[in-house]
């Protein structure tokens, strides 16, 4: 049986689209396999009052890479952070903790040195951050204690309107009321005054002492006149 070369064209044709399916297929697989700086993006992110870069890592073979962070200020470049991640097909997301600046640009660094898998490469483009920076929480402000307020003193107390007698004025003896009694005259005896203040007992018992003293005397003179008439 011959094969005319129409049938040959044909199987060749049909060979050909065969292997470039399997080529495409083998070539799918092998790069979903390979570990490759496509697979890594960057992001800056906040927790909190904090700033962070997300790095995304879709690599679904399980490498191990290692993400190097630097802040780039005209041609100098800062190491800022380093930290191991590895990937997922679903995409693993791992946060570097970079207190980032605003509106500054980042470069992040991919080494990957395993068995299969050699490269040391940069994620493009730069990471450039937002224009406002993660938003700190206001602190309180210390307010200074309050000075405690000095109560009114209590002033003496005023000075009474009514002037208060003097010690020497409310010792002395209140005057004694006017007596409707007529005074006794200039030169009047002893005898008409009455009262506890009359000199009447006085005058008493003088007069008693005198008539006592003049008694004695007249006994005394008659029994002495006896005397001479008895003799």
């Amino acid at each position: 049986m011959s094969i005319t070369h129409r049938g040959a064209r044909r199987s060749v044709r049909i060979l050909g689209v065969a292997s470039a399916s399997a080529a495409i297929v083998l070539g799918v697989s092998g790069s979903a396999l390979a570990c490759q700086i496509g697979d890594f993006k960057a992001e800056a992110g906040c927790a909190g009052d904090k700033g962070q870069i997300v790095i995304t890592d879709t690599d679904s073979s399980n490498t191990t890479a290692h993400i190097t962070v630097f802040e780039k200020n005209d041609a100098v470049e800062t190491k800022v952070a380093e930290v191991d991640v590895r990937g997922s097909a679903q995409g693993t997301k791992t946060p570097v903790d970079v207190d980032w600046k605003a509106k500054t640009t980042y470069s992040i660094e991919v080494k990957v040195d395993s068995g299969r898998f050699h490269f040391d490469q940069y994620i493009k483009p730069d990471l450039t951050t937002p224009a406002e920076a993660c938003k700190k929480e206001d602190s309180p402000t210390p307010t200074a204690p309050s000075k405690p307020t000095p109560s009114p003193s209590k002033s003496a107390p005023a000075e009474s309107a009514t002037p208060t007698p003097s010690a020497s004025a409310s010792s002395s003896a209140p005057a004694s009321a006017p007596s409707n009694a007529p005074s006794p005259a200039a030169g009047d005896s002893n005898l008409a005054e009455t009262g506890a203040n009359s000199n009447t007992g006085l005058i008493a018992g003088v007069a008693g002492a005198l008539v006592v003293v003049g008694g004695g005397a007249v006994y005394f003179g008659m029994r002495r006149r006896g005397a001479r008439g008895n003799g």
